[in-house]
Protein backbone atom coordinates (compact mmCIF):
# COMPACT_ATOMS: atom_id res chain seq x y z
CA UNK A 1 0.00 0.00 0.00
CA UNK A 2 2.69 2.67 1.23
CA UNK A 3 4.00 2.34 -2.82
CA UNK A 4 0.96 2.96 -4.11
CA UNK A 5 0.33 6.21 -1.83
CA UNK A 6 3.59 7.83 -2.82
CA UNK A 7 3.11 6.76 -6.69
CA UNK A 8 -0.29 8.91 -6.41
CA UNK A 9 1.72 11.83 -4.73
CA UNK A 10 3.98 11.86 -7.65
CA UNK A 11 1.28 11.79 -9.63
CA UNK A 12 -0.37 14.58 -7.91
CA UNK A 13 2.39 16.45 -7.44
CA UNK A 14 3.31 15.93 -11.16
CA UNK A 15 -0.27 17.68 -11.76
CA UNK A 16 0.46 20.71 -9.37
CA UNK A 17 -1.39 18.81 -6.29
CA UNK A 18 -0.86 17.18 -3.21
CA UNK A 19 -1.47 14.30 -1.60
CA UNK A 20 -3.07 16.39 1.81
CA UNK A 21 -3.47 14.02 4.75
CA UNK A 22 -6.85 13.96 4.32
CA UNK A 23 -6.61 12.53 0.65
CA UNK A 24 -3.88 10.35 1.83
CA UNK A 25 -6.56 8.75 4.27
CA UNK A 26 -9.35 8.71 1.43
CA UNK A 27 -6.83 6.64 -0.65
CA UNK A 28 -6.08 4.21 2.11
CA UNK A 29 -10.14 3.44 2.36
CA UNK A 30 -10.26 3.10 -1.36
CA UNK A 31 -7.39 0.86 -1.69
CA UNK A 32 -8.63 -1.00 1.73
CA UNK A 33 -12.00 -1.44 -0.34
CA UNK A 34 -10.81 -2.08 -3.40
CA UNK A 35 -13.45 -5.16 -4.52
CA UNK A 36 -15.88 -2.95 -3.49
CA UNK A 37 -17.97 -0.70 -5.66
CA UNK A 38 -18.27 2.68 -3.37
CA UNK A 39 -20.17 5.92 -3.51
CA UNK A 40 -18.69 8.87 -2.36
CA UNK A 41 -21.08 8.69 0.93
CA UNK A 42 -19.44 5.06 1.42
CA UNK A 43 -16.21 6.40 1.57
CA UNK A 44 -17.38 9.12 3.96
CA UNK A 45 -18.54 6.40 6.37
CA UNK A 46 -15.10 4.48 5.99
CA UNK A 47 -13.15 7.78 6.42
CA UNK A 48 -15.02 9.04 9.20
CA UNK A 49 -14.02 5.53 11.54
CA UNK A 50 -10.43 6.78 10.77
CA UNK A 51 -10.74 10.59 11.04
CA UNK A 52 -13.80 12.14 11.63
CA UNK A 53 -12.67 15.95 10.92
CA UNK A 54 -13.24 15.09 7.37
CA UNK A 55 -16.30 16.36 6.10
CA UNK A 56 -18.65 14.78 3.04
CA UNK A 57 -17.43 17.91 0.65
CA UNK A 58 -13.45 17.18 1.33
CA UNK A 59 -14.81 13.46 0.18
CA UNK A 60 -16.97 14.06 -2.85
CA UNK A 61 -13.17 17.18 -4.31
CA UNK A 62 -11.14 14.33 -3.23
CA UNK A 63 -12.68 11.50 -5.36
CA UNK A 64 -13.35 13.89 -8.32
CA UNK A 65 -9.48 14.79 -7.57
CA UNK A 66 -8.73 11.24 -8.31
CA UNK A 67 -11.61 10.67 -10.63
CA UNK A 68 -9.21 13.31 -13.12
CA UNK A 69 -5.96 12.20 -12.32
CA UNK A 70 -7.15 8.67 -13.41
CA UNK A 71 -6.37 6.92 -9.90
CA UNK A 72 -10.01 6.13 -9.69
CA UNK A 73 -12.83 5.20 -11.88
CA UNK A 74 -16.33 5.87 -11.58
CA UNK A 75 -19.32 3.28 -12.33
CA UNK A 76 -22.83 4.21 -12.97
CA UNK A 77 -25.29 1.06 -12.12
CA UNK A 78 -28.00 3.19 -13.53
CA UNK A 79 -29.16 3.76 -9.92
CA UNK A 80 -28.90 7.40 -9.56
CA UNK A 81 -25.43 7.41 -8.02
CA UNK A 82 -22.08 7.31 -8.86
CA UNK A 83 -19.55 4.59 -7.10
CA UNK A 84 -15.95 4.28 -7.60
CA UNK A 85 -13.58 1.95 -7.55
CA UNK A 86 -9.61 2.37 -7.02
CA UNK A 87 -7.85 1.62 -10.39
CA UNK A 88 -5.70 3.38 -12.88
CA UNK A 89 -7.29 3.10 -16.61
CA UNK A 90 -3.62 3.14 -18.77
CA UNK A 91 -3.71 -0.37 -16.80
CA UNK A 92 -5.79 -1.83 -19.53
CA UNK A 93 -9.71 -2.20 -19.77
CA UNK A 94 -11.75 -2.13 -16.54
CA UNK A 95 -13.77 -5.31 -15.33
CA UNK A 96 -16.95 -5.54 -16.52
CA UNK A 97 -19.89 -5.90 -14.01
CA UNK A 98 -23.26 -8.25 -13.83
CA UNK A 99 -25.86 -6.23 -11.36
CA UNK A 100 -29.00 -7.81 -9.76
CA UNK A 101 -32.11 -6.00 -10.19
CA UNK A 102 -34.03 -7.87 -6.96
CA UNK A 103 -30.95 -7.20 -4.36
CA UNK A 104 -28.49 -4.74 -5.59
CA UNK A 105 -25.45 -7.26 -6.00
CA UNK A 106 -22.69 -6.40 -8.08
CA UNK A 107 -20.66 -9.50 -9.70
CA UNK A 108 -17.09 -8.17 -11.65
CA UNK A 109 -16.84 -10.05 -14.36
CA UNK A 110 -13.06 -10.06 -15.27
CA UNK A 111 -12.98 -11.99 -18.77
CA UNK A 112 -12.81 -9.10 -21.61
CA UNK A 113 -14.67 -10.67 -24.31
CA UNK A 114 -15.23 -7.32 -26.31
CA UNK A 115 -11.66 -7.39 -27.71
CA UNK A 116 -12.73 -8.71 -31.27
CA UNK A 117 -15.90 -6.34 -31.42
CA UNK A 118 -13.11 -3.61 -30.71
CA UNK A 119 -11.23 -4.52 -33.39
CA UNK A 120 -13.73 -4.92 -35.68
CA UNK A 121 -15.34 -1.14 -35.07
CA UNK A 122 -11.60 -0.02 -35.84
CA UNK A 123 -11.73 -1.58 -38.69
CA UNK A 124 -14.95 -0.77 -40.38
CA UNK A 125 -15.29 2.48 -38.92
CA UNK A 126 -11.92 3.87 -38.28
CA UNK A 127 -12.82 4.59 -34.78
CA UNK A 128 -10.19 4.39 -32.21
CA UNK A 129 -11.11 2.41 -29.61
CA UNK A 130 -9.76 3.81 -25.79
CA UNK A 131 -12.06 1.91 -23.46
CA UNK A 132 -15.27 0.22 -22.73
CA UNK A 133 -17.70 -0.82 -20.27
CA UNK A 134 -20.40 -3.24 -20.19
CA UNK A 135 -22.91 -3.58 -17.42
CA UNK A 136 -25.33 -6.64 -17.74
CA UNK A 137 -28.50 -6.38 -15.71
CA UNK A 138 -30.65 -9.55 -14.47
CA UNK A 139 -30.98 -11.73 -11.39
CA UNK A 140 -28.33 -13.21 -8.94
CA UNK A 141 -28.23 -17.02 -8.22
CA UNK A 142 -30.02 -16.22 -5.10
CA UNK A 143 -32.74 -14.08 -6.66
CA UNK A 144 -33.68 -16.03 -9.44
Amino acid sequence: MKKIITQVGEKLRANEYKLTPQRQIILEVMLENKDKHLSAEDVYILVKRKAPDIGLATVYRTLELFLEHEIVHSVNFGDGRKRYEYGDSTEGHHHHHAICLRCGKILEINEDLLEELEKQVSKDYGFTVLDHELKIFGHCSECK
